[in-house]
């Protein structure tokens, strides 16, 4: 074998994942999200397989030389969170036309970044709301292939909206680039195409945009720029394939339009009126609300440095507080919520942050993080596998130092993540 060859052969067998073994993590106390308790000093058995075994009592349970001990004393072990909307080929320092500065190639490096940021943030699992050239499909290969670190992606390949809407393609540029840029999908023949030609090329989950949007050129947060129809048929499409809709609406119309329609999640919510929220709590098949409410900070200090457009910059503070203040209403009405970032609009590492704010509109810590957890599993329709420390789902935990139910700012600072139970940010013996 030559030289040239067997390094390659090295190199790949460096990449690959870590050897499977049998793991006990222990803690000081672990959040149960499913019961809403805190259980004090557990031991979480994990299997060669990566899925947890069995909970057990970390002072009176024993376990042999060949299971490896990962001691979070001191410590709070949770779920691993699940972050129901991110961008993860993408940066929030470059936005509008200074995009054009960089060549097509650059876009997918940077998901190899950011899921990096977004996996020792706490985020194992992340539910990708749309990506250009299949970028999240690919970044989903080379995770679980073990070239590089990420957290567990669901792609949704492209988004797909009306012509000159919000992920319509191509609002910053004349006529002569459209069959460059174009992504509009008019029509539900149209829509039902899209939806299978999504899915052939990767997708685990839809997304349309229902209505305009606060960072595209030439269209506006609380326009409707889908029918109820064509929301419908990819619904209907996509539930017929088994997978699950989301529906980018910012306006009140397209809002209750997606929720007749069957989507599953609605995107921001932002401009929700007491209709919206009345269809969404009454609705029989679950919808989701996923409101991004921490973020303005970021696109307000931060804008005009990332080339975002004075449009952008306007319609983002017009809709920054009405969508904090509805979010407030959503969940005192008894909307279901999901942990939603929209990480990419800000730095992917920060998107721990939001949390805090989901405390300070409403919710209580435990209520925040389920959302983050048991809701996001159930939303994705994943709960046999993540978003809960129960036996049977896979070994995917946090830990962070103090108690969350009293301070849910410290789910910024993550002292430990593991990940099918190896242990891929912190130290543990």
């Amino acid at each position: 074998m030559n030289k040239l060859l067997a390094a390659g052969f090295a190199a790949l067998w460096i990449a690959t994942p870590a050897q499977a073994e049998k793991v006990v993590v222990t803690a000081d106390r672990m959040i149960d999200v499913l019961t809403g308790k805190v259980v004090e000093s557990p031991a979480v058995f994990i299997g060669d397989d990566g899925r947890i075994t069995s909970v057990a009592d970390a002072r009176t349970v024993r376990w042999g030389a060949d299971v490896r001990h990962i001691d979070m004393s001191g410590r709070t072990l949770l779920p691993g969170f699940i972050d129901m909307h991110v961008h993860l080929a993408g940066s929030p320092y470059i936005r509008g036309y200074k995009s054009f500065e960089y060549n097509d190639a650059f876009w997918p490096t940077l998901g190899v970044v950011n899921a990096r940021a977004m996996l020792e943030a706490g985020f194992t699992t992340v539910r990708n709301l749309g990506s250009s050239d299949y970028a999240d499909v690919a970044l989903k290969q080379g995770i679980e292939a073990g070239f590089y670190p990420g957290p567990r992606i669901v792609p949704a390949t492209w988004s797909f909206g009306a012509t000159g809407g919000h992920c319509g393609g191509g609002n910053l540029l004349p006529p002569k680039y459209k069959s460059l840029t174009e992504r509009g999908v008019n029509g539900a023949e149209a829509i039902r195409f899209q939806v299978r030609e999504n899915r052939k090329y990767g997708a685990e989950v839809i997304k349309v945009c229902a209505t305009g949007g606060v960072f595209s050129k030439n269209t506006e947060p609380g326009q409707q720029q889908m029918t109820e129809d064509e929301l419908r048929a990819a619904a209907q499409e996509a539930h017929m394939l088994g997978l699950r809709v989301a529906a980018h609406a910012h306006g009140a119309d397209g809002i209750k339009a997606a929720i007749r329609a069957g989507i599953d999640t609605i995107e921001h919510a932002s401009i929700v009126d007491d209709e919206g929220i009345r269809l969404a709590a009454q609705r029989k098949r679950p919808v989701w609300f996923s409101m991004d409410i921490y973020n303005t900070e970021f696109t307000q200090s931060e804008g005009r440095k990332t080339g975002a457009l004075e449009e952008n910059l306007r319609k983002d503070r017009e809709v920054a507080q009405v969508q904090r203040d509805n979010f407030r209403k959503a969940h005192r009405a008894g909307v279901r919520m999901v942990f939603g970032s929209d990480a990419g609009v800000m730095p992917h590492g920060t998107a721990a942050g939001q949390f805090k704010t989901m405390v300070a509109y409403g919710m209580t810590p435990l209520e925040a993080i389920q959302a983050a957890t048991r809701n996001a599993a159930e939303a994705l329709g994943r709960e046999r596998d993540v978003g809960a420390i129960a036996p049977g789902r896979l070994g995917d935990m946090v830990a962070v130092a103090g108690d969350p139910l009293r301070d849910v700012a410290l789910l910024t600072r993550v002292d430990a993540v593991i990940k099918g139970g190896q242990l891929v940010k912190g130290a543990g013996r």
